[in-house]
């Protein structure tokens, strides 16, 4: 049987490499840190890595690893269960307690991870009379989480208020029960920061509640790096932020909902990523708290990468990329054609700079880029090297 279904996959497959769409993996040999060692076409090589989520330079910390270890020889390796049943350990607990104080909640629960997370809430908290206003941009584990719902769905243009309240009103009309808007805080493909405060005003107008999943944000946006809310003001009108350890904190796995108390604790007993999936193994907690302390003690880190930030959107502005605007430390280059952004990243991979060529589906038809990730672990050498390659191969393209 499943030769006929072998000859239909393979023409998939060849489709997307035909049209420039196919994305390769890529195989590092040291760890997550500035600077990787890469295998390509299997010439190994030391290049500046800006591709990664680790936008604290947390991810090969000593002090962070060196959590990990004791937390090995305290904690042990794994669960082997889920949290109701034996899957819990007091380094789980104080996680919990130490991201809800964070990010200024009421209460957190973990997951293995953020799209779990994000998987869990709609469905346990809305039913077929509620309603749920997401963002037309909003992250794929958040489509798939309202998937799982029974509740109406309406969407509104990214950023767009006008739009958001045409359909918050049309919500209502519809005798919605519960409405419910999700947004991204930072949208990973475009760097865009979602207008919390005025989503606020809205929600209090039209009595809904708000919803942020903030994984490219918590750790570094804000003055605390507490995140969107923090950055908008708006951190006690944030009903659910939902969150990933993923990133900024380290770039384990892992990822939260931090809500009111009542919403974690329904989640608890209700939502189905929580209750049939492992927790996330206790050395990711450990280190997490480690994470915490060394944000919560100093600021050096998010200067650093607000610094190497603006430097690189300026130089690559001065030389004449298209970048859209902003002052996150995702800064798209945007190409256009999906072939020739591929082609430069390879280009770029060959000057020694680690980035990836984005296209469609990930992005829309043409609006294939390349998207840089600045770290607090780069250099101003290595952010400068990286400006002077896209000039380069930008030139041997073009020859």
């Amino acid at each position: 049987m499943f030769d006929s279904v072998r000859d239909d996959l393979r023409a998939t497959l060849d489709e997307i490499r035909a049209a420039g769409l196919h994305k390769p993996e890529r195989v590092i040999g040291t760890p997550q840190s500035a600077t990787v060692n890469v295998t390509a076409g299997g010439r190994p090589g030391e290049v500046l890595n800006f591709c990664a989520n680790n936008y604290l330079g947390l991810a090969d910390h000593p002090e962070v690893v060196a959590a990990a270890h004791q937390a090995l020889d305290r904690w042990g390796y794994g669960m082997a269960s889920v949290r109701f049943i034996c899957g819990t350990q007091e380094v789980h607990k104080e996680l919990e307690a130490r991201l809800t104080t964070f990010l200024g909640q009421e209460d957190t629960i973990l997951y293995s991870s953020c799209f779990d997370a994000n998987g869990g809430v709609f469905e346990t908290l809305l039913g077929p009379e509620d309603a749920v206003i997401s963002d037309a941009l909003n992250h794929a584990s958040i489509i798939d989480g309202i998937r799982l719902s029974k509740a109406r769905r309406f969407r509104y243009a990214n950023r767009d208020m006008a739009d958001l309240e045409r359909q918050l009103k049309e919500a209502a009309e519809g005798g919605a029960r519960r409405k419910l808007i999700v947004t991204d805080g930072v949208f990973s493909m475009d760097g865009y920061v979602a207008p919390l405060d005025e989503i606020c005003d809205l929600a209090d107008r039209h009595g809904a509640m708000v919803m942020v999943d903030d994984s490219h944000a918590v750790g570094f946006v804000g003055p605390g790096g507490r995140g969107t809310p923090e950055l908008h003001g708006v951190m006690d009108r944030v009903d659910i932020v939902t969150g990933t350890l993923g990133k900024a904190l380290g770039g384990a796995s892992g990822g939260y909902v931090a809500a009111r108390a009542e919403i974690v604790a329904l989640l608890r007993q209700r939502s189905r990523p929580y209750l049939f999936s492992n927790t996330l193994a206790p050395v990711i907690a450990a280190a997490s708290l480690k994470v915490l302390d060394l944000l919560e003690s100093a600021d050096d880190l998010r200067v650093r990468l607000r610094e190497n930030t603006e430097l690189f959107r300026r130089r690559m502005t001065e030389e004449g990329f298209d970048i859209l605007p902003g002052d996150h430390a995702i800064a798209p280059v945007m190409i256009g054609d999906a072939a020739r952004a591929g082609r430069m990243a390879e280009l770029l991979l060959e000057r020694g700079v680690y980035v990836i060529g984005f296209s469609y589906p990930v992005v829309p038809q043409g609006q294939a880029r390349i998207r840089v990730q600045l770290s607090a672990a780069h250099s101003t050498d290595d952010v400068n090297r990286a400006v002077d390659a896209f000039v380069a191969a930008r030139a041997e393209l073009d020859a």
